[in-house]
């Protein structure tokens, strides 16, 4: 019997969930010390990162302890870096778990913000655990931070003190337009009371990408240097001239300096299968589209293009748009169909076989 299901029947016997505030955040240090603090002040049982990491997986072994809090006002449960925000919170805020999810609090530095999106260093992250073996595999250390921005409840910003009002303003805007239903809050000397309670739920949709695509974004703060939009094109993309256009202009910071980006794609060299953009930073990836694995290549395809939401940092939105478009096939491109997209260069990573996927 897994480890969760075997903290699920634990649950049964005591009737009521406990409540839990997950701590996230990539400075382990800072996410250490704030941990503590809150938890002396919530009246909360600590369990440290350090707890959690003695199993192949952090968000089991945070399941398998939960039954055993003894605290009246629940855990607050501090996670490893390498934890995955979808798994932490789907298996958390499940309704048959023996907890309940009622904050996902995540501590970020501002003093170097930028720089922790902007990292092309990957750490080992557990994707499954085999005969008690974890399975790992690499992801990028820059969209570990993005995402746990991007699910939080709430976040907090340490070390902001050193930074001029100006940068404080734009560090501060950068993360409400990342995650702007999270609240923002300045960490002080004092622990200031605790009492905000946000029930999570398995769909939980805050990342400000996902409210830019589907048109309800609404950031509490703004600066002048901050911005987010919109982009769409019908036609399939030509990955030769992608990549030149992500290499040679978009990293080097031709049009300002890209931040996050994510959305969906679809390859002319790959026409059958949609793909996901995901983006921050330096690091981009363009796995598959998982419902797309059953598709019949026979099958006419019905939709084409991308839709993507781009958040960054002095933006030629005009340029940037147009840069886009380059990539898009053109007029004699499209009407030559597949075939003879199949012949266009595509320098990424190829994507399992459909019968690999299902074997």
């Amino acid at each position: 019997m897994s480890t969760r299901n075997q903290a699920r029947e634990k649950w049964v016997s005591r009737v009521e969930q406990v409540d839990v505030v997950a701590v996230v955040g990539s400075c382990a240090s800072e996410r250490a010390v704030f941990s503590m603090q809150l938890a002396a002040a919530t009246h909360r049982m600590l369990v440290p990162a350090a707890r959690l990491a003695v199993s192949p997986d952090p968000v089991d072994e945070a399941l398998s302890i939960a039954p055993w809090v003894n605290a009246p006002a629940g855990a607050l449960m501090e996670f490893p870096t390498s934890a995955s925000m979808t798994d932490l919170i789907g298996s958390l805020a499940d309704e048959s778990a023996p907890t309940a999810l009622v904050g996902v609090v995540c501590v970020v530095d501002a003093s170097h913000l930028i720089e922790d999106l902007w990292r092309d260093t990957y750490l080992s992250r557990i994707v499954g655990v085999e005969a008690g073996v974890a399975m790992t595999d690499d992801v990028a250390e820059a969209l570990v931070t993005a995402t746990q921005i991007e699910f939080a409840s709430h976040l907090v910003l340490v070390n902001w003190s050193t930074l001029q009002t100006h940068e404080l303003s734009t560090v501060m805007a950068v993360l409400s337009h990342l995650a702007p239903r999270a609240r923002l809050r300045l960490q002080r000397r004092i622990m200031e009371p605790w009492t905000d309670r946000v029930a999570f739920t398995r769909g939980q949709d805050s990342p400000g990408w996902i409210g830019v695509i589907n048109g309800h974004f609404d950031p509490h703060m703004t600066d002048p240097r901050v911005s987010a939009f919109r982009y769409e094109n019908v036609r399939p993309l030509h990955p030769g001239r992608l990549e030149v256009l992500l290499n040679e202009r978009i990293e080097p910071g031709e049009f300002g300096r890209v931040l996050r980006s994510s959305g969906f794609c679809r390859f002319a060299t790959r026409p059958y299968r949609a793909a996901r953009w995901e983006h921050v930073g330096r690091m981009i990836s363009f796995p598959p589209m998982p419902d797309q694995d059953a598709a019949d290549p026979e099958d006419e395809t019905l939709a084409f293009g991308q839709e993507l939401a781009i958040i960054g940092l002095d933006l030629d939105r005009d340029r940037l748009v147009e840069a886009l478009d380059s990539v898009a096939l053109t007029d004699d491109e499209l009407v030559a169909g597949p075939q003879v997209w199949s012949s266009f260069r595509d320098p990424f990573p190829a994507w399992p076989a459909i019968a690999d996927r299902a074997e």
